[in-house]
């Protein structure tokens, strides 16, 4: 009996000190091996990360009903039955067809959205050299953009920058972009990490958004979160601090930022005298509860103070320095959900709310202004059969500004407090497996002006081959004229563009080519003598934008690369503003190329991105000339370059370098308010704050999950 009772203890104990040994290969479809795939049990921590040549090797004690999974940014999650001991090879699908993609819809059209799709995965947005981990920055890269660098925000074929609206989750944003001083760069204020789908319409979007001539950017954010983790960034321009932490229904995270340039600008020369370099502090919270099966709420805000100043040399005397102060405090608040209450109907609401108080003054001129803008929508869909669908819904955006403008001769206070109301209809029609469309409205009034619209959207797409489709879209669309307008002249008309879009795409596994031909006709553009004389403003300015896009993208070609080219002609016109003709607006290049190119080099673990952007000369008014607009800046040329280095699997290097060449870009010039003795205005070029911008940090990641790396975030 005893006996019997050490030879069981024994098996015993050797069952539970048992270990597993789980080993294999992750490879593509093609058969190239996968760096940095995340591999492991579910339901455990145990789990590892495959090295360069796609291998992974990782110990078990869990005995029963083992799920294997391979997960990588990009690709379709894995999920293999295995059993014990064992080799097990993986080969991961890409993802092309899912919301983490960023795409360029043309017409918005979503009936057969997979053959119309330019992929672009939110880890581009990160890797692309001279972006600077951007939104607008790394968007500017593809076919429709212009080159703006004096503002840094999205102008989309011949419109200008506040055309562009950015949407989270279906909520409008209002002053999506951070503070700057006059002529320098702006950034987005929301981070590409915190999205896993961005849809980048260049026009004929869909008629549930509204209030945009141009384009709309919409933003996906992330789902409920499956890891505990910890990020930590220190960059040569601050440094931020981020966890998460993940619960059975739900996840929680948080994120501050801390930004100072002062540093940074003590070893790299600028071609501004700054007095305080920029500083700001943000913060980012982020809620997501599963509230059922198909139920989900999240709650995102965002909160931000920023301030700089710096001195100016005064045009016509530079010896003379004027103090120049920007300051801004910005709170954002998004909530939205979104249920499938049987299956035919689902429904999506949301609201959002923005305060921005922004102050700038130059020597004894101010402004203050004060912005609250509100958006709560409520979108119904029934899904009919599945060659039927109809989307249907409502929403109103509130936009009140106060505005106090101070200098030598007194103070002028101005405000406004627009509402919208808006409802909208789409139905969704396959007429064959290879021939469908769309079809909606949207209707709108708003508090301020006698103005009801009612806007057609129209688009279709026919498949004409396996990988080929062609596909239209026509559509009509207000908004309401820039701020200064709006608090001279409340009741200011809304502007008007129609779109007219045809397009071309081949899309093959590894591989797209897209062309796109587009018309655009302006319509009530104000036009006046000065923006503080309502007395003088009418409505009957016009325009027009035409021109052709190209695009080609290559990840199959050459081992471990991938590549994309895009260019575009425009031409454009415009009898808007204080022009006293019609004229190409001073923002508009004719022509716009950028090649872009990523290669991971197994040797040293690290991934090399190389960027370089042209755009043709741009129009500006030489105050020396009688001829309005005729004088043109020089070309611009831009070669980026960055480097990821994967130190471990939590321990990225990152460095980068814009305008590698040092090329003496100039956007345009300013000119003195007065002449001299001699009749001339004195002028001074418009350029970057300096030749180039050099990036370095370091990002961490701490999990217990072993599956879990910075490599997606390079």
């Amino acid at each position: 009996m005893k006996a019997l009772l050490n030879l069981i203890l024994i098996l015993t104990l050797t069952g539970l000190n048992a270990q597993y040994t789980i080993s294999g290969r992750v490879t593509e479809k093609s058969g190239e091996p996968l760096l940095g795939v995340n591999v492991y049990v579910k339901g455990t921590y145990d789990g590892a990360t495959t090295d360069i040549n796609g291998q992974y090797s990782f110990s078990t004690g869990k005995e029963d009903s083992l799920i294997l999974v391979a997960s990588f940014i990009g690709f379709q999650e894995a999920n293999i039955p295995v059993t014990g001991n064992g080799k097990y090879d993986i080969v991961l699908k890409e993802k092309i067809s899912q919301l983490n993609a960023v795409v360029i819809t043309a017409g918005a059209f979503n009936a057969s959205e997979e053959g119309k799709r330019e992929v672009m995965k939110p880890l581009d947005i990160v890797t692309t050299a001279g972006a600077t981990a951007d939104i607008p920055g790394a968007l500017n890269t593809l076919p429709g953009t212009q080159t703006v660098g004096e503002t840094g925000r999205l102008f989309v074929r011949g419109g200008d920058g506040r055309e562009t609206k950015t949407f989270i989750d279906g909520m409008l944003v209002h002053n999506e972009y951070g503070p700057a001083v006059p002529n320098t760069p702006s950034r987005s204020r929301f981070s590409p990490f915190m999205f896993k789908g961005m849809s980048f319409s260049t026009g004929g979007y869909s008629a549930e958004y509204g209030q945009a001539l141009s384009s709309a950017l919409i933003l996906q954010s992330k789902d409920v979160s499956d890891n505990n983790r910890a990020d930590l960034s220190l960059m040569s321009v601050g440094a931020d601090v981020s966890l998460t932490r993940s619960f059975k229904n739900s996840s929680v995270a948080g994120k501050v930022q801390y930004t100072n340039l002062t540093p940074y600008f003590e070893i790299a020369p600028q071609n501004l005298k700054w007095n305080n370099a920029p500083t700001g502090l943000d913060g980012n919270f982020a809620y997501r509860v599963k509230t059922s099966k198909t139920g989900l709420l999240k709650v995102y805000s965002n909160l931000s103070t920023s301030d700089m100043d710096l001195f100016e040399s005064d045009i016509a005397n530079p010896e003379n320095e004027l103090p120049v102060k920007v300051t801004n405090d910005y709170a954002h608040f998004n909530a939205s959900y979104r249920e499938l209450v049987s299956e035919k109907w689902g429904i999506r609401t949301g609201v959002s709310f923005t305060r921005s108080d922004d102050f700038a003054s130059i020597s004894t001129n101010s402004q203050k202004q004060k912005l609250n803008g509100y958006h709560t929508k409520l979108v119904a869909d029934y899904q009919h059969s599945d060659r039927l669908a109809f989307l249907f819904g409502g929403e109103v955006i509130t936009t009140k500004v106060d505005q106090v403008l101070s200098g030598d001769e007194g103070s002028l206070d101005q405000s406004y407090n627009e509402v919208i109301r808006a409802s909208f209809i789409e139905s969704e029609i396959f007429a064959s497996s290879k021939l469908a469309f769309k079809v909606g409205a949207r209707f709108e009034g708003d508090n301020l002006r006698n103005q009801l619209t009612l806007t057609p959207r129209v688009s279709g797409a026919y498949k004409t081959g396996e990988n080929s489709q062609v596909s239209v879209a026509y559509g009509e669309f207000f908004q309401a004229p820039q701020n200064q307008i709006m608090l001279s002249a409340n009741d200011a008309m809304a502007e008007k563009a129609t779109h007219y879009i045809m397009n071309y795409q081949w899309l093959k596994e590894g591989q797209s080519f897209r062309v796109e031909a587009y018309e655009k006709q302006y319509d009530q553009l104000v036009k006046y003598m000065s923006v503080f004389d309502p007395g003088s403003f009418t409505f009957d300015g016009d325009g027009y934008a035409r021109g052709l896009d190209f695009f080609w993208r290559d990840s199959k070609t050459f081992k471990n690369m991938d590549y994309w080219v895009s260019y575009s002609f425009l031409q454009t016109e415009r009898n808007h503003r204080d022009f006293p003709g019609s004229f190409t607006p001073a923002f508009a290049s004719a022509h716009n190329f950028s090649f872009v190119m990523k290669k991971f080099i197994e040797d040293i673990k690290s991934q090399i991105g190389v960027t370089y952007s042209f755009a043709s000369p741009r129009a500006y008014n030489d105050m020396n000339n009688d001829k309005f607009l005729s004088a043109r800046t020089p070309s611009y040329h831009d070669l980026s370059f960055n480097i990821s280095y994967l130190y471990s699997n939590q321990i990225i290097v990152h460095a980068m370098v814009n305008n590698v060449l040092g090329i003496n870009n100039i956007y345009g010039y300013e000119f003195a308010d007065t002449p001299d003795s001699n009749g001339v205005y004195a002028s001074r070029a418009i350029t970057p704050p300096a030749k180039r911008f050099i990036f370095l940090g370091v990002f961490i990641t701490l999990s217990k999950n072993k599956g879990i790396n910075q490599l997606p975030n390079l």
